[in-house]
């Protein structure tokens, strides 16, 4: 009878803590916000190097200040996919990451499909906007446009403990 009870409590421990490590991974600690939001401003880099915004309607977005890579954003543009391929910076590597289900509006297998097949673009939003974290932005023919962080080679090095490649900034103190 003791074992049965010792067994049930370590079960009913794992799922306690199995569903407080899901509920912090997928809920806890992502907010929404909306275009008024500071942090809802869209940049892409132009040809010169330089982040302009760019215009954006329809904006939705989430983050987490727990990393720079939780950024995701869906929204509208009325900029044209050519217009833009003539004055913004491709992104050649753009890698979607997946962003919770209850974020309908970013489905990360679809966009990341799209850009391979190029029925979307893809933009480098800034670069090192952080150290190692690149902001893509994807855009499709009608509008529809997408943003999220992702770690570029330089942190990808740095972030394992490898030196920065060639033509990368200076690592921060500390990295």
């Amino acid at each position: 009878m003791n074992g049965k009870l010792i067994v049930g409590g370590i079960v009913l421990t794992a799922i306690v803590f199995g569903a407080g490590l899901y509920y912090s991974q997928v809920y806890a600690y992502y907010e929404t916000f909306d275009a008024s939001a500071p942090r809802a401003t869209v940049r892409a880099t132009t040809f010169d190097g330089v982040a302009e915004d760019i215009l954006a309607a329809d904006y939705e977005g989430i983050d987490a200040n727990t990393s720079p890579i939780r950024f995701r954003a869906c929204f509208t543009t009325p900029l044209s996919t050519a217009m833009m391929t003539e004055t913004f910076v491709p992104y050649e590597a753009a890698e979607p990451l997946i962003a919770p289900k209850w974020f309908g509006c970013f489905d990360a297998k679809q966009i990341g499909d799209d850009l391979e097949a190029g029925t979307a673009m893809a933009f480098l939003g800034e670069a090192n906007f952080d150290y190692g974290i690149d902001s893509v932005i994807a855009v499709y023919p009608d509008g529809r446009a997408f943003s999220w962080h992702q770690i570029n080679p330089c942190g990808e090095a740095v972030f394992d403990g490898d030196p920065a490649p060639e033509g990368c900034p200076p690592a921060p103190q500390g990295q």
